[in-house]
């Protein structure tokens, strides 16, 4: 497998240098810094990443288009402990594939989905950990069900047997305040828990936003260039 053109000490000082905050931003928040997971997500980098952010303790890795996170999951083979996040609009014909691949999904959006997600289950395969997104803007083409729809949908997929759910996502609006957003679906993630009271997963923050996700109470932060560097040039 080629190896990342980036020297790996390169890559170690922006984790560093992002853990760093995190655990700032997580105890200004009172929070403790080690129940924060840490998702790199490695969009249009090659599978060599994976493997030296793998070398750096890195255990949770992220993708948002299935085609890539399937091939990149294949050439990078099974590591110990290695968890793929899938957090990228998914179509159910998709299904099979992503859930081959993912330890979680994050981005349920639709009772479809999540049917074609159970419906992907081999004999062997283990309980599928699933999020679901809810839009926090006004534009529906945006991914992620309304807020109005989360209470049933939360029902619906919790009634799945080889999916859990683990709790809520969202991606902060560009039109609004991170901070705002963050805290409205701090709000949202209470009304999954009233249906699946264990939870309490909510996977918020990016790179520009983690720290007022973290304040707002996320506990999967999907974090890219801050650490993998620039995005390779791709067609």
């Amino acid at each position: 497998m080629t190896q990342s053109t980036e020297p790996a000490d390169a890559i170690a000082a922006r984790l560093a240098d992002v853990d760093a905050r995190i655990a700032d931003a997580a105890r200004a928040a009172g929070r403790d810094p080690a129940a924060l997971t840490r998702i790199v997500v490695t969009k249009f980098h090659p599978p060599s990443l994976v493997e030296t952010l793998y070398g750096l303790g890195v255990r949770d890795v992220g993708e948002n288009r299935q085609q890539e996170f399937s091939a990149k999951a294949e050439e990078v083979g099974p590591l110990d402990g290695l968890r793929w996040h899938f957090i990228g609009q998914a179509q159910t014909n998709k299904a099979r594939a992503i859930r081959r691949a993912a330890s979680a999904v994050h981005s349920v959006d639709r009772a479809r989905l999540a049917d074609a997600l159970d419906a992907s289950a081999e004999p062997d395969s283990a309980i599928l950990d699933v999020l679901l997104q809810v839009n926090l803007t006004d534009d529906a083409g945006r991914g992620g069900i309304a807020p109005s729809e989360l209470e049933p949908l939360a029902a619906h997929v919790a009634g799945l047997p080889t999916l859990r759910v683990r709790g809520i996502m969202a991606v902060a609006p560009l039109e609004q305040a991170a901070a705002a957003a963050f805290e409205r679906l701090s709000s949202l993630a209470a009304t999954v828990r009233a249906v699946v009271p264990d939870a309490d997963w909510i996977s918020a923050g990016m790179t520009a936003d983690f720290t007022e996700a973290i304040a707002a109470g996320a506990t999967h932060l999907r974090i890219g260039s801050a650490i993998t560097g620039p995005r390779p040039l791709h067609g």
